[in-house]
């Protein structure tokens, strides 16, 4: 057993999920890989049993139904750390990795000694430049590890599962990200549980790579996006309700700007479906107030 579980979670994308493995596979730090199938109905399972007797370190688990992307991130780190591992990366299926960028992570980790809640690397779009929809948020005063800048790492306050590397120790301190949210905001709950709530310093570490194989290097908009996905931003704006709610008046007077230029941009830039665009932002929002899930915790 190798001491990295690479906890790679997937949904009816086998092709994007063979590239993912075939990046994982050529590592130059060894790793073990952990895939997390949300009962695809494509052919994922089959293709994983084909390949699985040439590889001894790839691993493979159906959670029965689609539980959506924060219950299988929350089912592969339990995973992992039940099952004795020291570091879990985790990723989607479509995040495409630099063949150093699992070393580079080892690096900042040993740099910084251990002394961090988590890692995350710099996420690219198929073209090279940023991935918009993974921006990291730096921390605003980040002088007090400036002499790691010159390293690539700079200190960051939130990031998303696109690669995000952390100790299953601070994972057991932690708990697990939280399954109710479904999708959206899973990652950005659980990084800032960790860097602003727990208090813990936490970084990007640049010279670490990752390939976001996305359609479109496009953020989330809900005043813009297409019509088949308004319904999806019903999570995120419940979920982003919860998670600054945890951060006291200051998270929850953010929340609600937020809300607000959202609606005021809906309103300007909205081509279509401009009702129904407010009509799941306010009504996810009311929702938000009352969703109270609760953080599973794996301490001993």
């Amino acid at each position: 057993m190798n001491k990295v579980a690479a906890v790679v979670v997937t949904y009816n994308r086998i092709e994007l999920l063979k590239e993912c493995l075939g990046a994982l596979e050529k590592q130059n730090y060894p790793c073990d890989i952990l895939v997390v199938d949300n009962a695809s109905t494509d052919e994922t399972e089959k293709y994983i049993s084909l390949i699985k007797s040439k590889y001894d370190n790839l691993y493979y688990k159906n959670t029965g139904a689609n539980i959506g992307g924060a219950g299988g991130f929350n089912s592969g780190m339990r995973w992992s750390v039940e099952a004795g591992y020291e570091y879990v990366w985790v990723m989607d299926d479509d995040c495409l990795p630099y063949s150093d960028a699992l070393q580079k992570l080892i690096e900042a980790d040993d740099m910084l000694n251990g002394k961090y809640g988590w890692l995350a690397s710099a996420v690219l779009w198929k073209d090279g430049h940023e991935c918009k929809m993974n921006r990291v948020k730096l921390k605003k005063s980040f002088y007090e590890y400036l002499e790691y800048m010159q390293y690539g790492i700079v200190q960051a306050e939130q990031a998303t599962f696109v690669s995000l590397f952390l100790k299953t120790k601070t994972i057991r301190e932690a708990g697990l990200p939280i399954k109710e949210f479904f999708i959206w905001g899973d990652d950005i709950e659980y990084t800032r549980r960790i860097s602003v709530r727990m208090h813990l310093p936490c970084f990007i570490a640049g010279r670490s790579k990752v390939i976001h194989a996305m359609k479109e290097n496009t953020g989330s908009n809900i005043a813009t996006d297409i019509p088949e996905r308004i319904d999806r931003y019903k999570y995120a704006f419940r979920n982003e309700c919860y998670l600054y709610r945890q951060e006291g008046w200051k998270g929850i007077c953010y929340y609600f700007a937020k809300c607000g230029w959202n609606l005021l941009k809906i309103v300007l830039k909205s081509k279509n479906y401009k009702f129904k665009r407010i009509i799941v932002l306010i009504k996810s929002v009311l929702i938000g107030l009352m969703f109270n899930p609760r953080v599973e915790s794996l301490k001993r």
